[in-house]
């Protein structure tokens, strides 16, 4: 039988550790949840490689270090509401969960947000609220939020989703120029959003998140 917790001591102590991440609540939950609930069954045995694992159409679980980067990145407090775009089948979204009061986890399949609440059910996580809409739309019924993760690359982001912050939240990103990314963290102060660098990764890009392209006559 696998000994899955000993693979998340092993995730921590090579990935997550030696990139930096120091933050015990961070630590705490990445020992804590169970990574292999939360991506497909056929690759359990691949969930703590030090790789993003496949969902299908193009999605993926982040890989340990890029998210324990963005958790660090958005430095959430216990008191504080997280949106968590893209959510998957819930890994993201159970991460915040450890650290934050409540998250909210979007997604855009039906199959995959009863599949999220299922793996969040079997981990025992009771606060994440799992909902189906449009990534690039966010999820404004629950708004403001302290903070917004994106799960996965983006090329912009829309200006409805800093909306839907609270003044001086926080949004990280991945941005992706070509096959070159970078992980960002937006502060929004003053209705104004501003970006600075966190940290280099790479992801597929999620839909809606592309460039608008601009047409010429």
């Amino acid at each position: 039988m696998t000994d899955f917790a000993r693979r998340r001591s092993i995730m921590v102590d090579t990935q997550v550790r030696p990139s930096d991440v120091t933050k015990f609540p961070i630590i705490d939950a990445m020992l804590t949840v169970p990574r292999e609930v939360f991506v497909p069954g056929d690759k359990r045995e691949l969930a703590y490689v030090g790789e993003h694992v496949a969902l299908g159409d193009g999605r993926v679980v982040l890989d340990p270090r890029t998210l324990a980067k963005m958790l660090e990145a958005a430095n959430i407090q216990n008191d504080e509401m997280v949106l968590d775009i893209g959510s998957g089948l819930g890994y993201s979204a159970a991460l915040a969960a450890h650290i934050a009061d409540a998250v909210i986890a979007l997604e855009e399949a039906p199959d995959r947000v009863a599949d999220a609440e299922a793996a969040l059910s079997e981990a025992g996580i009771d606060n994440v609220a799992v909902v189906d809409g449009p990534l690039s739309e966010g999820a404004a019924k629950s708004a403001p939020y302290d903070v917004i993760l994106i799960q996965g690359a983006v090329e912009r982001v829309p200006d409805g989703l800093s909306a839907q912050l609270k003044d001086g939240g926080r949004i990280v990103a991945i941005f992706m120029e070509g096959q070159l990314g970078v992980a960002k963290v937006g502060h929004f102060i003053d209705g104004k959003m501003n970006w600075r660098f966190a940290f280099n990764a790479t992801a597929p890009l999620l839909p809606g998140f592309e460039k608008e392209q601009a047409f010429a006559l």
